[in-house]
């Protein structure tokens, strides 16, 4: 029995003894690709030398100071990296140890701001349903995972309202165009900013690319400029969460390069060490750093372990070896390759009902009938049986369910790391297409 608290207490999963490249090795001697970089985490696979190496040179010269009384060089350098260039008017960067801190961070500092400017009725934050921004009380709140909410609901703040995303394969009517629907879901936002008062908001928050909750979904052009144009109106802030599909994962360092606009307040996670030391954190525009120092002088918030010096020279070196690799460029051209495989080995499958994705981020959405969108009954937890196909066929990959509603929908994430070759790129899919094939054969009928 283990006396480790897993994510089912009902199982113990197999345990992981060795990773190298785009592989992972288990105690049973498998050698499994891993397909989904875990939750979109190893970007550059497991062991790479630069990333050791760097971390080993940090170790030796100091592992942790407190950053109440001191910096660190790679904490330093790490910022510069990702905001010395400013990119989109983006000039700090603060660095805690995961996703969830760092929309907590986030939140705190879009309030504080606005507190600091003489603004302090504006208490509310507008998020969209089938999102997902951690698993901390505050982010849990901003998230609309209906199934990980819903044990909580009587302790998550009442600060957060919700509308749709921008999810054309369900939502879209067969009557409007791309631009229709774009238009609908903006007058949503309006209507909700009108609803609350739109001097009452803080900030609108939202995946770039919605990750784990609905599967991959990016938004159709002039989404976001929409909605950027809308908390522009209205004055309040554009929080953009990019834990999943930032920091390359996209095929461009930030996701929003590609949306035409700039957030206020970026997070970022996954991507950022690439799963060699846990760290998160955000990136945060001038003119927000700029209320704050002209205010109180300080961000009211902190961790003991923020910008943590081995996990900053962590994810130096990740970044580093993403440019000197080029591996941005590697990223669009084998998630093209991705999307084109899915779809010649599962685009007409009779129970896969959408494949979507960007860069090297990719779901298979799948259906009990493809041509009504009619979802598997959630019994049957047809997500975890892929799973467990595919992982017989010596591939990781990450299944989740609830896609359309936190309880109806099964959807399963490929997201290999940047490193993937076109020869490993065509065995995923592969092995994937199997996968998905013995899950649906194994079916009730």
């Amino acid at each position: 029995m283990s006396h480790l608290v897993h994510r089912s207490l009902r199982s113990t999963p197999p345990l992981a003894v060795a990773g190298k490249g785009i592989y992972l090795y288990d105690a049973e001697g498998r050698e499994v690709i891993d397909g989904s970089g875990g939750a979109a985490v190893a970007c550059l696979g497991h062991a790479h030398p630069k990333v050791l190496a760097a971390m080993q040179a940090q170790m030796e010269k100091l592992c942790y100071a407190h950053t109440a009384f001191f910096s660190c060089e790679s904490a330093e350098r790490l910022a510069d990296i990702m905001v010395g260039h400013a990119p989109g008017g983006l000039t700090h960067a603060y660095f805690c140890s995961s996703g969830s801190e760092g929309n907590e961070a986030a939140l705190k500092m879009a309030r504080q701001y606005f507190l600091e400017i003489g603004q302090p009725q504006r208490t509310r934050f507008i998020a969209r349903r089938q999102s997902y921004h951690g698993n901390t009380l505050g982010a849990l709140a901003a998230g609309g995972n209906a199934m990980r909410r819903k044990p909580y609901l009587p302790i998550l703040s009442d600060a957060f309202s919700h509308v749709s995303p921008c999810y054309a394969y369900r939502d879209r009517r067969d009557d409007e165009s791309d631009e229709q629907y774009v238009a609908r879901l903006a007058a949503e936002l309006e209507a909700e900013f009108q609803r609350l008062g739109p001097d009452t908001v803080i900030a609108f928050i939202a995946e770039t690319v919605v990750g784990a909750t609905l599967g991959c979904v990016a938004a159709l052009p002039g989404y976001f400029k929409a909605v950027r144009e809308i908390c522009d109106r209205h004055g309040a802030l554009l929080i953009l969460d990019e834990v999943m599909s930032g920091v390359g994962r996209c095929g461009t360092l930030h996701a929003w390069e590609q949306e035409g606009i700039a957030p206020d307040i970026q997070v970022v996670a996954k991507g950022l060490g690439g799963g060699y030391q846990p760290i998160g954190g955000i990136l945060v525009s001038g003119r927000v750093i700029e209320g704050l120092a002209a205010g109180s002088g300080a961000f009211m918030h902190g961790h003991t372990y923020q910008a943590h010096p081995v996990a900053c020279a962590a994810a130096v070196a990740v970044q580093e070896v993403i440019r000197e690799e080029n591996l941005l460029e590697n990223v669009r051209r084998m998630g093209k390759r991705l999307e084109e495989r899915l779809t010649e080995r599962l685009g007409n499958h009779r129970h896969v009902g959408d494949i979507r994705g960007r860069g090297l981020f990719w779901a298979v959405e799948l259906v009990r009938d493809r041509a009504g969108k009619e979802a598997f009954d959630p019994a049957l937890k047809v997500n975890e049986r892929v799973k467990r196909e595919a992982y017989a066929r010596g591939l990781a990959c990450y299944p989740m369910g609830g896609t359309i509603d936190g309880r109806r929908g099964d959807h399963v994430i490929l997201a290999p790391p940047y490193i993937v070759t076109a020869a490993q790129i065509d065995t995923i899919v592969e092995r994937f297409g199997a996968a998905v094939e013995a899950a649906c054969a194994g079916l009730p009928a």
